[in-house]
């Protein structure tokens, strides 16, 4: 078989104020796989390879979520990744990796304009399997226009390349006709975040897992949707795949979608408030605690230099503490500059706008330069995933171990402090700015982690978000919209 794949990738924040462009992109060309930050292309080239067949690689391109994309953006890297797949026709396979949430200007649905135009290239014959991020907007769009859709069943993202094999496995069985996949989508009216390694989530996730391939059910994916997303197709969805019989799809859609809403009230995210935060942390016996800062989460749109944590710190005289990272490509420069053992007046974070709070003027030393520096993303299968930072700085302040990055990045490991000499596991508390992704590689050396929500670009304080388009008949505006 010939096996095309590629993709181009972002989660937009459509209330985030830094726009994503072209050059936020970070396009790897088909010469270039495998490639250590792309799991899900490097896991189907391994699989189509495993067969003797033919891999067919096309540009994936990817961008640190941000603001709505350029038309120009989109459109560029779209029509490149067309071309590509024209040149390689005719193709038995096409593979797309894409995230499911992108947004861009004069597209509220780039996934479902993309597959949509990869249908009408290929024809009706040729098989095309999508894999997604479970913080997409699942639409009708891309549902019709696709063969096999498949999504993360994992938050943190740890199931990125089984994910691909799963979508690899169905549809090699769909081109060779021992299965003929009908999909259908519930919508469970409910718009929030879901945290997999706790329950009752992780007994739903193993749930659909453990119903996949019995009576007809060839996949189950719960879509759980991007809040800070303010398109039509915002929220929770249920997908259900079924061999040959569209009516059992859309029951079973149902089915597990009511078992799912069933639960919302237990599954609803509820983050603490910067100050009780801090209290319980600091009242806690062990050690390290781990406090997500949710609001300022670069993986979800924000800027990243969000100061109001590091305030709060610093007020309440707080010691042997570490933060981790602050977007500030000025004070990097200034760093390198000066290089490990200076000491620095710096202006630090709050540049992007009101939800960054205010710059800190503080006196620093710098401890410590790295240049293009990287930190691992465990996966459950595979090697981690190298994620690029950029440029980055330690710097020491009142007792606080600061971490500030020229590349805007969350928090996945403990390596964005080890890196310098760091130990994290010592401290008495870790302020990391992430929402979940840092689960999997702090969740083994937290003494306890705890979830809070100070002010910031994606606070997750659902009711909040200024939606204009998104239909607000759900939980938990509404707490019975199924009834």
């Amino acid at each position: 078989m010939r096996v095309f794949a590629g993709g181009v990738a972002t989660e937009t924040n459509t209330f985030s104020p830094i726009p994503t462009g072209l050059i936020d992109f970070e396009v790897v060309e088909p010469h270039e796989f495998p490639h250590p930050r792309r799991a899900e292309m490097n896991r189907l080239l391994e699989l189509t390879r495993a067969q003797g067949w033919t891999f067919l690689p096309g540009l994936h391109a990817f961008a640190q979520p941000a603001g709505l994309t350029t038309r120009r953006a989109y459109e560029h890297l779209r029509d490149r990744l067309l071309d590509q797949l024209r040149a390689a026709m005719p193709v038995d396979l096409v593979l797309l990796p894409l995230h499911g949430a992108m947004v861009a200007d004069g597209y509220d649905d780039c996934e479902g304009d993309l597959i949509e135009r990869v249908r009408a290239l290929v024809g009706p014959d040729t098989v095309i399997g999508v894999e997604l991020d479970l913080h997409c907007h699942l639409t009708p769009r891309m549902v019709d226009r696709a063969d096999v859709i498949v999504i993360y069943k994992e938050y943190p993202h740890t199931d990125i390349g089984a994910r691909a094999e799963d979508l690899f496995r169905l549809c090699v069985a769909t081109a060779r006709g021992e299965i003929r996949p009908t999909m259908a989508l519930f919508d469970c009216r409910m718009i929030s975040m879901y945290l997999t390694p706790f329950p009752p989530m992780r007994e739903f996730v193993d749930a659909i897992s453990a119903a996949e391939g019995q009576d007809g059910v060839l996949s189950l994916s719960l879509a759980h949707g991007f809040p800070w997303g303010d398109v039509p197709d915002c929220g929770t969805r249920m997908l259900a795949i079924t061999d040959a019989d569209p009516a059992q799809a859309a029951q079973v859609a149902e089915r597990w979608g009511r078992r799912f809403y069933a639960l919302r009230h237990q599954v609803h995210h509820r983050p603490l408030t910067l100050e009780q935060g801090l209290e319980r942390a600091l009242a806690s016996p062990r050690r390290p605690v781990v406090l997500a800062d949710q609001s300022d989460n670069p993986g979800g749109g924000a800027p990243s230099d969000a100061t109001f944590a590091l305030q709060a710190l610093l007020e309440r005289g707080v010691t042997d503490a570490g933060v981790a990272m602050i977007w500030d490509p000025v004070v990097v420069h200034l760093a390198k500059a000066a290089g490990p053992g200076a000491r620095l007046r710096v202006r630090l974070g709050g540049k992007m706008g009101p939800l960054s709070g205010a710059p800190l003027d503080l006196e620093v030393t710098v401890t410590g330069v790295i240049e293009g520096m990287h930190q691992e993303w465990p996966q459950q299968e595979g090697p981690p995933l190298q994620v690029d930072c950029g440029d980055a700085a330690a710097l020491h302040c009142r007792g606080i171990d600061i971490i500030v990055n020229a590349r805007r990045s969350q928090v996945f490991s403990p390596q964005v402090f080890s890196h310098f000499g760091i130990d994290p596991a010592a401290k008495r508390l870790l302020v990391i700015k992430s929402t979940q992704h840092f689960y999997a590689g702090f969740a083994p050396m937290a003494g306890e982690i705890l979830y809070m929500a100070p002010p910031g670009a994606v606070a997750p304080l659902f009711t909040e978000i200024p939606y204009q388009r998104v239909d607000r008949n759900r939980f938990p505006w509404v707490d019975d919209p199924l009834e």
